[in-house]
This record gives structure tokens, sequence and C-alpha cells, in this order.
């Protein structure tokens, strides 16, 4: 079943989204956090733009989900994760760190990969109901 959602819709929340991880970046004193690692919230928040890209080239929430959209939208977080990471250091004083990159690109895997376990399960459960 093709979705009928405007492309722009399914995109608009992945620019906002972008641009909000954008403003996270350049604030200059961030909070320290507990355990003085900030690499699960880097999974986290890339997690959030993982589900996002994965929905807008899925064509929507509900619409089937392929190997080539996981691993596309994993390869966009990371290197949007690096171009964020490019962006910290003019950020003073933000530093460069690889492993906000791997963070990033694990969140948003994670993230696509569930999805695509999630959009599996329906099909089969929508196969098993069709052979009933």
């Amino acid at each position: 079943m093709a979705s009928s959602i405007p492309r722009w819709r399914l995109w608009l929340p992945v620019a906002l989204y972008m641009a909000f991880i954008f403003g996270l970046s350049s604030i200059s004193q961030t909070p320290d956090l507990p355990g003085g690692s900030d690499k699960g919230l880097h999974a986290l928040l890339y997690a959030g733009l993982g589900v996002l890209l994965v929905r807008a080239l899925a064509g929507g929430i509900g619409q089937p989900i392929t190997l080539v959209m996981v691993l596309t939208a994993t390869f966009v977080a990371g290197a949007y994760g690096v171009s964020d990471e490019f962006h910290q250091y003019f950020v003073p004083p933000r530093q460069v760190e690889a492993l906000d990159v791997v963070a990033d690109t694990i969140g948003a895997a994670a993230a696509a990969f569930a999805l695509f376990g999630w959009s599996a399960s329906r099909a089969r459960k929508a196969a098993a109901g069709e052979r009933l």
C-alpha cells in the first residue's frame, strides 16, 4: 500500500530534528552528565534521527521497511554525526570526538534495525492472518 503523505511532510521532521541537533551542538557549555560520558545521550539523540529517517524513506509509519532503507538511514545519520562533530570544532570549548560519531551511528542503526524488525513482524502477522 503506497503512502499518500506528501514528501515534504515526511522530510520536514527530519530537517527540524537535524536543526535541533545543530542547535544543541552550538551550546558552548554543556551540563556535566552523571558518569561523565555523553555517549548514551548521543546514541539516544541519534536513535530519534534514525526513526525519522526510516519513516521518511519508507513513506510513513506502517509502511514496509527494507534493509536498504535501514542502511541508508544509518549512513545518513552517521554522516550527519560527522558533520556535527565538524561543526563543534568551531564552537569553543567543544571538542571533536570520534567516539561521539560511533555512538551517533550505533544509536541510529539500533533504532532503524528495530523498526525493520517491527516491520517484518507485522508483515509475518499479516501473512499468517491471510492464510487463516
